[in-house]
C-alpha cells in the first residue's frame, strides 16, 4: 500500500522523499488498514458466545455509540453516533457486543444507509428479537469540505423491524427515550 500512497503524493505534485512526507506513505497505509479493519472481522467471531438466555422482555437501548467510517464514494470520513434498541424474545446480548457490531460495520468502506441496516441485521440474526431499531446520525466530510460545503448538515438514517415497525407506540417510545436521555445529558 505504501507504493500506492507514494504515487498519490507524486500525482498531486508533492515530493514523497521530502522530510515531512518521507514516512507518510507507510503511515497512510497503516491508517487505511486501521480504518478498514472491519473487513477482517466477522459477526460470529465478534460475538464470541456472548448471547444469553434471559426472560427480560422490555426494551434494551444502547445510545450514543460513536463511530467513524469512510465514505465509499470519496474515501472521506463520516462520523457520528449510533443508537441501537431491541426487544428481547428470550435472548439478550452482551452490551459491549452491540458497540463492537457498530465498530465492525463502520470500519469498512460504507454508505450510512447500508451500515445502519447491517448493524440491525446482525443483531436480528444473533438473538432473534421481537424487533430492532437502529438510528445513526453523522457528519459527512464529503458534504462539509468539498462539493456543496454545507457545514451544519448531518445525515440521519434509521432501520426498524418487528414490533418497532408494526407498533407506532413502540417506535415512539424508543424515539422519546432517545430524546429524554439526550436532554438529561445537558
Amino acid at each position: 500500500m505504501e507504493d500506492y500512497y507514494r504515487e498519490i503524493l507524486k500525482e498531486i505534485g508533492e515530493d514523497p522523499d521530502r522530510e515531512g512526507l518521507a514516512r507518510t506513505p507507510k503511515r497512510a497505509g497503516e491508517a487505511m488498514r486501521f480504518m478498514t479493519r472491519g473487513y477482517t472481522e466477522s459477526v460470529d467471531q465478534l460475538l464470541n458466545n456472548a448471547v444469553f438466555h434471559e426472560e427480560y422482555d422490555n426494551m434494551v437501548i444502547l445510545k450514543d455509540i460513536e463511530f467513524y467510517s469512510l465514505c465509499e464514494h470519496h474515501l472521506l470520513p463520516f462520523f457520528g453516533l449510533c443508537h441501537v434498541a431491541y426487544l428481547p424474545a428470550g435472548k439478550i446480548i452482551g452490551l459491549s457486543k452491540i458497540a463492537r457490531l457498530v465498530d465492525m460495520f463502520s470500519r469498512r468502506l460504507q454508505v450510512q444507509e447500508r451500515m445502519t441496516a447491517e448493524i440491525a441485521h446482525a443483531l436480528e440474526e444473533a438473538i432473534q428479537p421481537r424487533g430492532v431499531a437502529v438510528v445513526c446520525e453523522a457528519k459527512h466530510m464529503c458534504m462539509l469540505i468539498r462539493g456543496v460545503q454545507k457545514q451544519n448538515s448531518s445525515m440521519v438514517t434509521s432501520y426498524v423491524s418487528g414490533t418497532f415497525r408494526e407498533d407506532q407506540r413502540t417506535r415512539t417510545e424508543f424515539m422519546e427515550l432517545l430524546r429524554i436521555s439526550r436532554s438529561s445529558d445537558r
